[in-house]
């Protein structure tokens, strides 16, 4: 008895007290009616504590009928705040979009005449306005950034590579130089508002892979090119993220042999004002590369006995002085600031098929058909301003299939903890961490309608973003009935505003209670 009272007394002397997470929560909705016998399209652009714009695009490309843009800009209650409509000419067919803190702007191309359109919308009334302007002919976009009173468009012309800026003031146009080369390729293209330049990430292709930065101030000259010569590794992608006025970090991910599948992630320090090679010398010793078997979270989405498994051949490859080949596909999300630095999240993915038989000609035959990609995990890297990592977690994602590439999880700072989460057939799932810790495991909610007797029987195109302090928003399509009559259904674009609040009570925290994971930082 006496050893039962003294375990009692040393487990409530161990125990801290924290604030208790509550489940993500339903706030409010916005239902706006669907039309199934009309082309429409929706888009969602969280403006933080300003809101949210919504833009509904209806109306067919492959007809006569000018499509319409409807742009609702709604308060962080779901008040509708104002309403802008404009009409696509019939010439021309919507590329890309691309945001900022006080404009929306749509790219538009006539791709009879190579004329491209350009819309800006005015975020804080909703005025329109159109610029007009000649490019280069055969060019096929793929990137779309503006900074101040420029555009910046990216893309290939021949299988060259080409990014042109046009001007809002003059609509005059101009290339920046040195990249029109053969079995070179466009990375990312970026563009820095506090030192006022562009940055082209670009690779060569098949032999070399060769990775470099060039940067180019607001009239497109260039400043500095960065040839990532000599390194070990093949460098894939990258993401900037300036951390002082004169240096930013340079993150991304890397292959051992010049293909797309990632061995790892890698940091490197970047002067600004530096130019010509000694900044490429000087960029190429201080790069760390940090292989996913030195994370110590990377593979926790794995269960316990697959994951000895992986690392013991890791291990043995390592042992016989060979790297053992991993493939994963990242999609890397844009880079965010902390106190401390930055933090990186990625998640990965692999392309899924299946197989069947058809019978053609009187023979049967084999075929793979495309359903989506597949993701697996997302994992969370906390970085120092000096680039050193802090910290790494892992976020397994399960049965989640999407057709197009897009961001899955989103990540909520609040404080010193995060919270993520993904959307899948109406479902939300979260999980709270700090640093390497799990501070709650992974749940799922139900997104809830707006009365308790009606209940949603079908849901797609689910998606959820991070919206302002502790606040999601979640969006997507609804099939909603009666709950006893499923014959009247309604349609509808739902957004609902979701809150991850934290109990003002504090509970006892005991040492079972928080799921702690090794500290972070790459294994020597």
């Amino acid at each position: 008895m006496l050893r039962v009272l003294a375990l009692l007394c040393l487990l409530t002397a161990g125990a801290t007290l924290r604030p208790a997470w509550a489940q993500l929560a339903h706030s409010m909705r916005l239902e706006i009616p669907s039309d199934r016998n009309e082309a429409e399209t929706f888009d969602v652009t969280p403006l933080a504590e300003r809101g949210v714009l919504v833009t509904i695009r209806r109306g067919s490309s492959y007809d006569y009928t000018p499509p319409t843009f409807d742009f609702q800009r709604y308060n962080i209650d779901l008040k509708l705040l104002w309403k802008a409509e404009f009409k696509q000419d019939t010439r021309f067919r919507s590329i890309m979009t691309y945001d900022t803190d006080l404009y929306t702007y749509h790219l538009f191309r006539d791709y009879d005449t190579g004329v491209f359109q350009f819309l800006r919308l005015h975020l804080d009334d909703g005025v329109i306005e159109t610029f007009e302007g000649n490019l280069i002919d055969q060019f096929d976009v793929q990137q779309f950034k503006v900074m101040g009173s420029q555009a910046y468009v990216g893309g290939y012309r021949h299988g060259r590579p080409v990014v042109m800026a046009f001007s809002f003031f003059d609509h005059s146009t101009k290339v920046l130089p040195g990249m029109y080369v053969n079995r070179m390729e466009i990375s990312g293209l970026e563009v820095d508002e506090a030192h006022r330049e562009v940055n082209v990430l670009v690779h060569t292709l098949k032999r070399h892979c060769k990775f470099s930065l060039r940067t180019y101030n607001y009239d497109c000259k260039l400043l500095r090119t960065l040839d990532f010569d000599g390194v070990p590794n093949s460098l894939i992608s990258g993401k900037l993220l300036p951390v002082n006025e004169s240096e930013s970090l340079l993150v991304g991910n890397y292959s051992t042999d010049c293909t797309p599948y990632s061995q790892g992630i890698y940091v490197t320090r970047i002067k600004h004002g530096g130019s010509g090679s000694a900044a490429a010398d000087s960029a190429s010793t201080a790069i760390q590369f940090i292989e996913f078997s030195q994370l110590q979270n990377f593979f926790n989405y794995l269960k316990p006995n697959r994951q000895q498994k992986l690392l013991a051949r890791a291990m043995k490859k390592k042992e016989e002085g060979k790297d053992y080949k991993f493939h994963y596909r990242l999609l890397v999300h844009d880079l965010q600031p902390t106190p401390e630095g930055l933090t990186l999240v990625a998640e990965v993915y692999y392309p899924q098929y299946r197989g069947s038989n058809i019978v053609y000609g009187g023979y049967m035959r084999s075929s793979d058909r495309y359903e989506g990609y597949r993701y697996t995990h997302a994992f969370i890297c906390g970085f120092n301003k000096q680039g050193q990592l802090l910290w790494d977690n892992c976020f397994p994602i399960k049965e989640l299939l999407s057709k197009d590439l897009t961001e899955m999880v989103q990540v909520s700072q609040q404080g010193d903890r995060m919270v993520l989460a993904y959307p899948n057939d109406g479902e939300i799932t979260t999980e709270v961490i700090q640093g390497s810790k799990i501070l709650k495991e992974t749940e799922k909610i139900k997104l809830k309608t707006n009365t308790e007797n009606e209940k949603v029987t079908f849901s797609s195109q689910d998606n959820l973003m991070a919206w302002y302090g502790q606040h999601f928003l979640a969006f997507g399509f609804q099939k909603i009935a009666p709950s006893k009559n499923y014959t009247n259904q309604r349609e509808v674009f739902y957004l609902n505003k979701l809150t991850y609040s934290e109990d003002a009570q504090n509970q006892p925290d005991k040492s079972t209670s928080a799921k702690v994971r090794k500290n972070g930082g790459p294994k020597q």
